[in-house]
């Protein structure tokens, strides 16, 4: 029997496999497209070709126990775009987490699903379903991870290479997606599930990475974290600072996230005081010797403590096409985690 595939975060794959699932969300983003205009828009509809038909007759459990917009849409768009159906399956409504283990969940759900979303607080939720799982288990976020918000921020950045590198065209749909030339990425502000994925992927793409957090403990990562990022080797290529103004030194994308995320509300005041002078603004770019043509990454929902709107709603920020991506990168891995239980691209090998 196979194993089932899971994936927990993008520290579960090689930069090959990475690469290949924002190749393939690009490859089902534009297959997808045209069947979005409205009729009249398309004239030739006899010659589109469907995307992947991988869940056809299949369910998928959205099993959230925090509040989603962005993740939701992309998870229930994307499932019916494979052929398949998503199921909301909100705290409230199942006996998750109430009056049944994840341990017992897990086999349910996966005895009527053919793949489990599940967006948790602690990671050890999301351990033990996929542990007892019988099928496909993928992370929609976590304590510790958040593997399908930086897939969408890397196809994303993919789809703009050529605003780092004047020599390369803009992106065309029936082409491959253009190689990013080695960047400079700088994270300003707290220590999370965002920050984690970034540190694990974007140096073993030959990127190099810079990060302002607080002084105070709380805001550095988990054991469990900084651990995969040094087996990874990915420490190496990581600068870390308490001062937002070396961070984005030579940055030509600064990112930044909520301060407070869900659960955090009662530290708020803390907090706040905690972040004085980590908002992300021209001054502070310009004083830290930020890329003069910097761009703006925020996995949203933002508030103005964190980035000003000139930055938020200016020519350099894409966290609206970010954002939109969150789709295409979510159907990428639903098709191959789910539907073809070939994340890891070995069954292609097999193939071959």
């Amino acid at each position: 029997m196979s194993v089932v595939p899971r994936l927990m975060t993008l520290a579960d794959l090689s930069g090959p496999q990475i690469n290949r699932l924002v190749n393939h969300a690009h490859h089902l983003k534009h297959l997808s497209m045209p069947w979005m205009t409205p009729q009249h828009a398309t004239k030739k509809k006899s010659n589109l070709r469907m995307p992947s038909q991988s869940l056809f007759n299949k369910s998928i459990a959205l099993l959230f126990s925090k509040r989603s917009t962005r993740t939701r849409i992309a998870a229930e768009t994307a499932a019916v775009l494979l052929g398949g159906r998503a199921l909301f399956l909100g705290s409230s409504d199942i006996q998750f987490g109430v009056n049944e283990s994840p341990r017992d969940s897990a086999r349910v759900i996966g005895g009527m699903c053919q793949g489990i979303f599940a967006r948790v607080g602690a990671h050890e939720e999301i351990e033990e379903l996929a542990r007892y799982s019988p099928v496909p288990v993928l992370n929609a976020l976590s304590s510790f991870w958040h593997p399908t918000q930086v897939l969408a921020d890397l196809l994303t950045l993919h789809e703009h290479a050529h605003l780092f590198s004047p020599d390369i065209p803009a992106p065309s749909p029936i082409k491959p997606l253009s190689p990013l030339r080695p960047l400079t990425i700088a994270y300003v502000g707290d220590s999370a599930n965002v920050l984690h994925d970034m540190l694990v992927t974007y140096p073993r793409l030959g990127h190099k990475v810079r990060v302002a957090t607080p002084p105070q403990p709380q805001y550095n990562p988990p054991k469990p974290v900084w651990d995969r990022v040094v087996e990874l080797g990915c420490d190496k290529h990581i600068v870390w600072s308490n001062d937002p103004r070396e961070a984005v030194k030579g940055a030509d994308v600064v990112v930044t996230d909520t301060w407070i995320s869900m659960g955090q509300e009662a530290e708020k005041a803390q907090r706040l005081s905690d972040f004085a002078g980590y908002q992300v603004t021209e001054a502070l770019c310009r004083e830290g010797g930020a890329n003069p043509d910097w761009k703006f990454l925020h996995c949203l929902p933002r508030k103005q403590d964190e980035v000003d709107d000139e930055v938020f709603y200016s020519s350099r920020s894409l966290v609206f096409p970010e954002a939109d991506n969150r789709k295409w990168t979510i159907m990428a891995v639903f098709d191959l985690l789910f539907g073809k239980w070939d994340i890891t691209g070995e069954k292609d090998l097999e193939r071959r």
